[in-house]
């Protein structure tokens, strides 16, 4: 490492909520550089489309974190609930993770999720309903009412969970996910075990008596796929995590991106038949996951004429690739019509995002419903109010709260 490398992650307020002229900065200096992290460990970041393509799927930058704890006890370790429940597909390597991988891919087949999108649309169209009803001038928040029970509760079904442990699951993980730091208060620990116990009870459930399900799939498979009990439940805990706080970081930042781009939001409206290239232009442009999960190098290795260490933790940056103009033309315009080419906000390689078609699907159904039905829909606060709030803002780009008005709806059309 340098003796004076860059400061990342704790950014202030203005860098954590506009982070996209840093990561510039920065990347404009070196794609590949050493950097210190907020809470004093030394890390390389990796800010260059094309060196995080070749990072996202280099064998030689391990994913393993228990390897990495047990060969440097200074790696930072994953909080709560522990590393018992971190043995699932983002935290190991090959073979470990192909068989992990084809197993949980058995849910995220084509048809499944196609399958889900009525019921994507009756639950959109629920939660819409109830933020509608107090009132077209009445301050609501999108995220609280929209933006995260969503997802939350699109991958309850997909898990299986019923409907009466919903509610105290989806408050427990509302506990866990604060930015606690490294010292977690009794409520945390609370609401850990809280959901440690609900995640054992389904799977008890599902092996009593399977259903058409994740949970069930994955406590029926076979001896030579079959997950040991570690596996099974980090699996689960790593799906919930990962299957609902992106896609509600995702839909809040999409709808902020929209409202400061009138022109882009006007001829969305006029044409959501565009949709679906529109939700891939927001990913790429407001990095939903500014980083990539935890990585470490077993090996040197170059990118980008820089030579990293052996034993060294990397963070890849997504955000920052996302918006190199090597790889997308003038990358700071929002352009719901740029031509499509492949960006990184779901990874690249092996660990490529299983859950990216269902997270597509819900951002299309989303933003489209909320579109059509409020075309008046406007910020409630001052623009430079909006709070993007995730603790270090490492891994979720998200806000914390979206004060909008929804205005009037317009007249049902006639038949």
């Amino acid at each position: 490492m340098t003796e004076d490398p860059t400061p990342w992650g704790g950014w202030a307020p203005t860098v954590r909520d506009d982070p996209f002229p840093y990561f510039a900065a920065v990347r404009a200096q070196c794609p590949v550089q050493p950097v210190r992290l907020s809470d004093g460990h030394d890390a390389w970041v990796i800010l260059g489309h094309e060196a995080a393509r070749q990072a996202l799927n280099d064998p030689r930058i391990s994913k393993d974190m228990l390897a990495a704890l047990a060969d440097d006890p200074d790696v930072v370790a994953e909080g709560l609930p522990g590393p018992a429940f971190s043995r699932h597909m983002l935290n190991v390597d090959p073979p470990d993770h192909t068989r992990l991988r084809r197993l949980v891919a058995k849910a995220f087949l084509p048809s499944r999720v196609a399958a889900l999108e009525p019921r994507i649309q009756v639950l959109t169209d629920d939660l819409l309903d109830q933020l509608a009803a107090q009132g077209p001038d009445k301050i609501v928040d999108l995220v609280e009412g929209f933006a995260h029970p969503l997802p939350f509760r699109v991958i309850c079904e997909l898990l299986g969970v019923p409907e009466r442990d919903r509610t105290p699951l989806h408050d427990a993980f509302g506990v866990l996910m604060r930015p606690w730091g490294d010292d977690p208060p009794p409520e945390a620990v609370r609401a850990s075990d809280s959901i440690v116990a609900c995640l054992r009870d389904l799977v008890a459930a599902k092996r009593r008596s399977p259903g058409d399900d994740l949970v069930s799939v994955l406590v029926s498979a076979g001896d030579d796929d079959r997950l040991n009990d570690q596996e099974l439940l980090s699996s689960l805990f790593q799906l919930i995590v990962a299957g609902h706080d992106t896609t509600t970081a995702n839909i809040g930042n999409a709808v902020v991106a929209l409202l400061d781009h009138p022109d882009q939001l006007a001829a969305l409206r006029a044409d959501l038949d565009r949709m679906p290239a529109a939700v891939e232009e927001l990913l790429r442009y407001s990095a939903p996951v500014p980083h990539a999960t935890f990585r470490r190098t077993t090996a040197p290795l170059t990118l980008d004429d820089t030579e990293i260490p052996g034993g060294q933790q990397v963070l890849v940056c997504l955000a920052a690739a996302n918006h190199d103009p090597a790889a997308h033309p003038d990358p700071e315009v929002l352009d719901i019509d740029r031509p499509a080419r492949a960006h990184l906000a779901f990874g690249h390689g092996i660990h490529f995002c299983l859950g990216a078609p269902l997270a597509r699907l819900e951002a299309r159904v989303a933003l489209a419903t909320l579109l059509r039905r409020f075309p008046d829909l406007r910020l409630a606060v001052p623009r430079e109010e909006l709070e993007w709030a995730h603790g270090d803002g490492l891994v979720l780009r998200g806000l914390d709260a979206l004060p909008v008005t929804l205005g009037d709806q317009p007249a049902p059309s006639a038949v």
